[in-house]
């Protein structure tokens, strides 16, 4: 089943920082299937991990595809605490994938590249439109408002700040 698109213009319902972490792999080499194929498994595993823990800060991701050799996941989190938690979490997946890969690393590195990119933005530092689109990337993880919530000019967007609590 499709995901419907939304008429006219929307933008992303985020207050506050946006946590935005960009996670992938290369395949070096297609033949060292069973050293590239368990670092693709394992992020889906991890993802399905986060799904079903809710308060561990994933607030919505989307898994793109560079090109056949490369594979990666723009991660939108709660908070820095949250995402540096859950990777040092001893009880998660993700502790135990790093130290699978950190023990194969030698023979692993020629065969499969892997890369990691953590943004944090403050309030004011980000800002989205989606034209006749389904919900997607940041108003996935967020919500989704019509435009005119927060301006039809990206400047407008971007000078956005929450109302003071």
């Amino acid at each position: 089943m499709f995901a419907q698109p939304i008429p006219g213009r929307t933008t992303a319902a985020a207050e506050g920082e946006v946590v935005v972490l960009l996670i992938g792999m290369r395949i070096n080499h297609f033949r060292g299937v069973h050293h590239w194929l368990p670092v693709f498994t394992g992020m889906l595993r991890m993802l399905r991990e986060l799904g079903r823990n809710k308060d561990r800060g994933l607030l919505g991701h989307v898994l793109l595809s560079g090109s056949p050799r490369t594979y990666y996941v723009v991660q939108y989190w709660e908070s820095k605490e949250k995402l540096y938690a859950y990777a040092a979490a001893p009880d998660m997946f993700h502790r135990k994938a790093w130290a699978m890969i950190n023990r194969k690393e030698k023979k692993s590195r020629q065969h499969v590249g892997l890369w990691h990119e953590t943004y944090i933005v403050p309030e004011g530092g980000y800002e989205a439109i989606y034209a006749d689109m389904p919900v997607y990337g940041l108003a996935a993880a967020t919500g989704s408002l019509p435009i005119e919530g927060r301006g039809r000019r990206a400047a407008d967007r971007l000078a956005h700040r929450s109302p003071v609590k």
